[in-house]
């Protein structure tokens, strides 16, 4: 087990996510799913907890999974806490077709497009599709290039490579 790993917090839909994301990234597993049993339902309902849904036994508590090999733990825990944009998740891309490919199935079935490449997915975690291209460009030494870049950037949803490239270029 690794040391740190991320825990993604959902009111009831934990194993439809981790099957969702592990559906997208290759090198992406299910390892392990708790469910709950007769004392954590007694526990979760003498600590109040606020969904029945969880604390139901034989419910998913947790999905434990992998994306490209990293470890992911996603947790049933109820409507208290929501994701926003102060976390999110960086997929580095190589290429367009990468772009593309993570970009639309990200927003599959409900996701919501953001600006400079961040999208939303169904269930509301942030992503940042990011080409490592632009990375490369805004960190240019020549300094008006990476600003050409980054403006660039500045105005789009989905980033386009190619528009960042003639961007940096001075290419209208």
């Amino acid at each position: 087990m690794q040391k740190i790993s991320t825990c993604l917090w959902y009111d009831t839909e934990a194993e439809e996510a981790a099957n969702f994301y592990t559906s997208i990234f290759k090198n992406s597993r299910i390892l392990r799913t708790l469910y709950t049993d007769a004392s954590f339902s007694e526990s979760a309902a003498a600590a109040g907890v606020p969904n029945e849904e969880v604390a139901k036994e034989g419910s998913v508590l947790t999905v434990e999974f992998e994306l490209d090999g990293r470890p992911f733990m996603a947790l049933n825990g109820g409507p208290i806490f929501k994701f926003n944009e102060s976390v999110s998740l960086v997929v580095n891309c190589t290429s367009q077709d990468e772009v593309d490919y993570y970009w639309n199935a990200l927003l599959a079935d409900g996701g919501q497009e953001s600006m400079c490449g961040w999208l939303k997915d169904k269930y509301g975690l942030s992503w940042q599709i990011t080409p490592t291209r632009l990375i490369d460009l805004i960190n240019d030494p020549d300094r008006e290039k990476a600003h050409r870049a980054y403006h660039a950037m500045l105005s789009m949803r989905k980033i386009d490579i190619q528009r960042i490239e003639d961007a940096a270029a001075n290419k209208k």
